[in-house]
This record gives C-alpha cells, sequence and structure tokens, in this order.
C-alpha cells in the first residue's frame, strides 16, 4: 500500500495520472455548468459536528443492519457503471473488496462484469461479510428489465435499486467534447446484444451514453411502473434518485423498502440541491415508515457522520471507489474503504459516539447557528 495516500484526494490525484482522459473525464464530471457537482461536497462544509464529552469511547462499534443484511459499517459502495475502464477487473475487483471490508455493493446494471461474474467474484473471496444489490434502470424493453431481477435473485442479490432520474441522460459537456463511447475491448457485459451491450460504434457526434440512453431507457417511466417491478419480484425494492419530501411521500405509498436521496453524482439535472441539504426533508416525510440511505459528496468520514446524524441509514460512496480501483485495483478499493472507515471509527470517537445508534441529530447544527448558552 502507498503511503502517500492517506485521504480520498489523493486516490483521486492518482488516479487522474493513470486514466485515459475520456475515462477520467467521464467518471468525474457533471452535468452542464457543475454547481451542483461541486455543491454535493460543499454541503458537508454547511454543518458542524457538536461533539459530548467524557464518554468511554475505549471501543466504537460500527456496525448495522441495512436491509436485513449485517454489515460491518453504515458506508457501502454505490452503483457506477463500466468499471474496467478503471481496472481490468472491474467490478468483480469492487466486489472483492467489499467483501473483504464487510459491507455492501451495490452494482449498476451498466457493469462491464455480469450479474454472476460479480456473485461470483464475492462469494469465493475470503472474509464473511459483504452483500449485493442490483441497480435497475427501466429499459423499454420490459422483459429484458426482468430477466436482469430475476438473473439478481436467481444467484442471491439481496435488493433492487431501481434508478428514477433517467428518463434521458443528464448533458455531460466534457463526455460530448470526447464523444464518449465504450473501450473497443469492452462491453455492458450483461446484454447480449451489441446495441443494449453499448459496444456500437455509430453515435454520431453526441455522447454515445446520451444516445444509447434515448434509444434503450423508457422514458414514460411513472409510479406505476414501481408497482409493476414490485409485482415482480420477491427482493425489497428502493427507489435511487428522490429529492423532496413530496416524491418521498409517493414512494412510501407505492409500499417501496427504502429511498436513497441522490442526484445521480450531479449527474443528470444540474442546479438541484445538494443530497445533504435534502435528507432532513426526506426523513422527515417517511416518518420511518421505511428506510432512507443518500449518496453524494462523500469524501471524509465526517462527512458520513454528519449524514447519519441527519437520519441516513447508510450512505453510499460513488466516485472514490474508482479512484482506488484505478490506483491498485481490489487491494485500492480495500484501502480507501479501509481508510473511510477508520475515519468514521475516530470522528465517532471524538464526538462521543461508542455505537451507530448513538448517532442523532443532536451531533450536527448548521454552520451559523447561535450557542444554546
Amino acid at each position: 500500500m502507498s503511503g502517500q495516500r492517506v485521504c480520498v484526494s489523493d486516490f483521486e490525484e492518482e488516479a487522474r495520472k493513470i486514466l485515459p482522459k475520456a475515462v477520467y473525464d467521464y467518471y468525474r464530471s457533471g452535468a452542464d455548468g457543475q454547481n451542483t457537482l461541486a455543491d454535493n461536497v460543499a454541503a458537508f462544509n454547511r454543518w458542524y459536528l457538536i461533539p459530548r464529552v467524557l464518554r468511554d469511547v475505549s471501543t466504537v462499534d460500527l456496525t448495522v443492519s441495512v436491509l436485513g443484511q449485517k454489515l460491518s459499517m453504515p458506508l457501502c459502495v454505490g452503483a457506477t457503471a463500466m468499471q474496467r475502464m478503471a481496472h481490468p477487473a472491474g467490478e468483480t475487483a469492487t466486489a472483492r473488496a467489499c467483501k473483504a471490508a464487510g459491507t455492501g455493493m451495490m452494482l449498476s446494471s451498466w457493469a462491464t462484469s455480469t450479474i454472476e461474474e460479480v456473485m461470483s467474484a464475492m462469494t469465493v473471496s475470503p472474509g464473511s461479510g459483504g452483500v449485493l444489490w442490483l441497480q435497475l434502470y427501466i429499459y423499454k424493453d420490459r422483459q429484458l428489465t426482468l430477466s436482469l431481477v430475476h438473473r439478481a435473485e436467481k444467484v442471491g442479490y439481496k435488493a433492487i435499486f431501481v434508478t428514477v432520474d433517467t428518463p434521458y441522460l443528464g448533458k455531460r459537456l466534457d463526455d460530448v467534447r470526447n464523444r464518449f463511447k465504450m473501450p473497443p475491448h469492452l462491453s455492458m457485459s450483461n446484454f447480449s446484444t451489441a446495441s443494449l451491450a453499448f459496444s456500437e460504434d455509430n453515435y454520431g457526434s453526441d455522447s454515445g451514453l446520451a444516445v444509447y440512453v434515448t434509444n434503450a431507457i423508457e422514458p414514460a417511466l411513472s409510479w406505476d411502473d414501481i408497482t409493476w417491478l414490485k409485482k415482480h419480484t420477491r427482493l425489497p425494492v428502493i427507489v435511487k434518485g428522490v429529492l423532496n419530501g413530496e416524491d418521498a411521500v409517493q414512494a412510501v405509498n407505492y409500499g417501496v423498502s427504502g429511498i436513497l436521496v441522490s442526484n445521480h453524482g450531479a449527474r443528470q439535472l444540474d442546479g438541484v440541491p445538494a443530497t445533504l441539504d435534502v435528507l432532513e426533508e426526506v426523513v422527515k416525510a417517511v416518518q420511518g415508515r421505511c428506510d432512507v440511505f443518500v449518496d453524494g459528496g462523500v469524501r471524509r468520514g465526517t462527512d458520513v457522520l454528519k449524514a447519519l446524524a441527519l437520519g441516513a441509514k447508510a450512505i453510499f460512496i460513488g466516485r472514490p471507489v474508482l479512484w482506488g480501483l484505478a490506483c491498485q485495483g481490489e487491494e485500492g478499493v480495500i484501502e480507501l474503504l479501509e481508510l473511510l472507515k477508520d475515519e468514521l471509527r475516530l470522528a465517532m470517537a471524538l464526538s462521543g459516539c461508542c455505537s451507530v445508534s448513538e448517532v442523532s441529530s443532536s451531533l450536527v447544527r448548521r454552520v451559523g447557528f447561535n450557542s444554546r448558552m
């Protein structure tokens, strides 16, 4: 392990030097002016931690239960597409790293490893932890969509995170400039036809992925499709991409098992709020009727702690995992996850929290607060 990688930004800087420009740009960029991309990170600086002292923090327990599965920490790996662009082992390396770290991984529908390969990689790797969930886009071809769900069910995935914020792809300027497409030796491995595997070469002057989404993904998605999906799977269904209380209430009314507060890594609609800024609203709206998760902008253990204090059951990270993968494959992701885990443990200890259950809203206050004295 490198002695130089002591925070997430060290991993990103190293990855930037390793990755081809078009690949780095694809992973890093947000939509349009990238204002929300910056704000996702900046939002964590709008909250102070208010520690309690003189509490026995000689042991700090990070374990949590997420969707019925015990994890070593409330930090999980979110869905990021096409991981073999970062490292030849791609998603299989990430799965093995999650097993080693004892946490959960959400596999992208747009993975460059199959649903089965990733489960096999996690199952055969050492360690007792690890859980897999499937991130799902709903395709115009509904039977194709259900085939992904049923394949995931068959091999032991534990939940379906259905993305609801992508009827069309957001405009990512770097991808348009780069005319982004999959490197020729790779494809979206869960699809058998060239058009659905994103391995064609006829995307014109736009981002190839934007054209792909227009051709393949269902833009007429509605709440009734949540009912349809629930009818066809025994797995918990979580909606990914909610940013307000009204949609959160609607999601609960449609019987979801969870809500992932997400703006798609700021890659869809620029100018929407940072996810941390709407987390409290969503948590209050659902009134404990389902679990609430969050992603976006997490770069430090203190960020994880702040999100927990604002009501998130678990926190998902995306880009940092890609940087770890690019740096050193499976070992890089393990190093990244252990770094953030250690940062979270220290932040909890210094805040006077011995377990995740002790973290509450009293631990955080908005910048500009007045002392209670």
